[in-house]
């Protein structure tokens, strides 16, 4: 199939300015502001409003850490708290300004997270999990006993508002305006550089890692947008009760929070407010029971059990799933274009240079002083029977692991010691033996990862341009035409040429490819064999490693055979093949 037949003849529709496609949004919340301004409600409505607001800005923390990068955060009264007590202390002792003692308490809980964050990330898990509780647990334990600062459990009391908003209902109206500015930047994250960079670690860090990103940093990124929104939260539950005291941010209200989260769906601000919402008034409902002993904890329980059980992802992620899933079919992709691969020519001849590659465990060498040299411009594969090294070397190879020795130059750079997203910036693309796909996103957000690849020309040129290339490559692979399609929705094989198409949408100077034809049938391996040619038909570079021998002996016209990590042959295709250390390697020998 021919890249011409598979241009999609939708038009090309110019992106409408993000104002006016949100437009519905905006009005919507200044109708909010106008009613939560203008109607009267007394003291108690009031105050389950004010809790309600503050409460969802601190869930929407968590739909940021978890909900978009999967990072575990069971500390967010934590800096619900420290929000607090910043305006509380700052407003009521220090006898500050509002404004700046919200700025203050925003400032300190970023600093606060990203410390947390660049301290512990790196563990990931049940780990993580137990040091955010600890961390929770230490600065609860601070609040009431450093009677000093903090004043202990008696708490800060006659905290100051601002001048503008000082009765209850212009301060719930503002609170209400806050809540609809950061639900929108929340809102419009995950389609931002750093949203897609969030949900492809969240989805699979090795893969990411791989695709240009760094994936400690936007973990320490997602960990401080997540405190911030914490602290800011605090800082405006303190300014609307003008009260507050340690036993208000325990780890029970992590819990809380936690809960709120799962509830209305952790991806989604939607979904945190539909949570904190029911949790905040679920209680109030039952209110008529608390007569009755146990009652009331055991209906407020089990709503919440039967909501988690029967909707995994939450009340909103039940529902967007479905819009997905109906949007994904009636949404036609924009036009493309043919791919043009320009792959950086810096480097002479040989684009590859691999000098007494080792990698050992412990006394197991993987891959034993193999050297390998990739010519520009064309095919070489990298053969050998199971358990000699091939994928070790390409893991090496790629950054995933380290190397015991040896040195790795690419396009005239060594990369010996770089990690595998600079790896990726200097122009290496790779595919994995075991599809490494972003689940929860669709074929054409897949291949934008790999097209925002940081040395790509496309980068800088803004989102239209590299959402216009990654559907340059989901056509040349064939699949133009079902780009809005979540992953879940594409065969084995299908999934196949994504993945290669989101290498190829990077631009990269060298393309690593493990094992692409495994799984495929006999028609999907002859599409695969077509697609190689017209790749190499571009000048793109190509290291392969595959079993199927007719796939290698015609695609590659360079062979580099290992066999228990170590080199055993080298040269022109045929001439390796036939090579009597190949073949004994291979079929073994009396």
């Amino acid at each position: 199939m021919s890249a011409s037949d598979n241009m999609i003849p939708a038009p090309a529709v110019r992106s409408r300015p993000l104002i006016v496609r949100h437009l519905p949004y905006f009005i919507g919340a200044a109708v909010l502001v106008t009613l939560a301004a203008g109607m009267r409600f007394d003291g108690y409505i009031l105050n389950i409003l004010l809790q309600a607001t503050t409460f969802s800005i601190a869930v929407f923390g968590l739909s940021v850490v978890l909900g978009l990068c999967g990072q575990i955060n069971l500390a967010q009264a934590a800096f619900f708290g420290f929000g607090a007590y910043v305006v509380g202390l700052g407003t009521a002792d220090l006898h500050l300004n509002f404004w700046l003692c919200l700025v203050g308490a925003c400032a300190i809980t970023l600093v606060a997270g990203a410390f947390l964050g660049m301290s512990t990330l790196r563990l990931g898990g049940h780990y993580l999990a137990m040091v955010t509780i600890s961390f929770q647990q230490i600065v609860t334990l601070v609040m009431i006993n450093a009677i000093g600062i903090t004043h202990g459990p008696d708490g800060v009391a006659n905290i100051r508002r601002p001048e503008l908003f000082q009765n209850s209902q212009s301060y719930l109206a503002f609170c209400v305006a806050m809540l609809a500015i950061v639900g929108y930047l929340v809102w419009h994250l995950p389609d931002t550089k750093l949203g897609r960079a969030m949900r492809a670690v969240r989805d699979n860090e090795l893969a990411a890692g791989v695709n240009g990103i760094d994936v400690f940093r936007t973990k320490i990124y997602a960990f401080g947008i997540c405190a911030l929104l914490g602290g800011l939260a605090g800082g405006l539950f303190a300014g609307g009760f003008a009260y507050v005291s340690p036993d208000q941010f325990s780890f029970a209200e992590s819990i809380v929070f936690l809960t709120m989260s799962l509830l209305g769906g952790v991806a989604s601000p939607i979904g945190s407010v539909i949570g904190t919402g029911l949790l905040i008034l679920i209680p109030e409902w039952l209110r008529f029971l608390k007569s009755v002993p146990g009652l009331y904890l055991a209906i407020y329980g089990l709503f919440v059990i039967l909501i988690i059980r029967f909707m995994p992802d939450g009340i909103w992620g039940f529902v967007a799933d479905a819009f997905t899933r109906w949007r994904a079919h009636t949404k036609a992709p924009p036009a493309a274009a043919a791919l043009q691969l320009k792959p950086a020519t810096t480097g002479g001849d040989i684009v590859l240079e691999v000098t007494g590659l080792s990698k050992h465990f412990g006394g197991l060498k993987a891959v034993d002083g193999v050297d390998i040299a990739v010519k520009r411009g064309g095919v070489h594969a990298l053969i050998g029977p199971n358990g000699s090294g091939k994928t070790t070397t390409l893991n090496v190879l790629s950054g995933l692991y380290k190397a015991t020795s040896g040195r790795i130059v690419l396009d005239g750079t060594d990369i010996t010691t770089m990690a595998p997203h600079q790896r990726t910036a200097a122009g290496l693309g790779r595919t994995f033996q075991n599809i490494r796909l972003f689940r929860s996103m669709t074929a054409l957000e897949n291949v934008e990862i790999g097209a925002e690849r940081r040395g790509n020309t496309m980068v800088g040129k803004g989102d239209d341009a590299l959402t216009e290339r990654a559907m340059e490559a989901l056509t040349f692979v064939g699949l133009g035409s079902r780009a809005n399609e979540l992953i879940s929705s594409f065969s084995y094989g299908h999934q196949r040429l994504i993945e290669i198409a989101r290498a190829l949408a990077s631009n990269p100077t060298l393309l690593l490819l493990d094992e692409p034809a495994a799984g495929l049938n006999s028609t999907e391996k002859l599409e695969l064999h077509e697609l190689l040619k017209r790749i190499a038909a571009q000048g793109l570079t190509i290291l392969i490693i595959d079993h199927d021998m007719t796939l290698v002996s015609e695609a590659a016209q360079h062979i580099t055979v290992l066999n228990f990590g170590r080199r055993i042959a080298d040269g022109e295709s045929m001439a390796v093949l036939r090579h009597p250390d190949v073949v004994s390697a291979y079929l073994g020998s009396e």
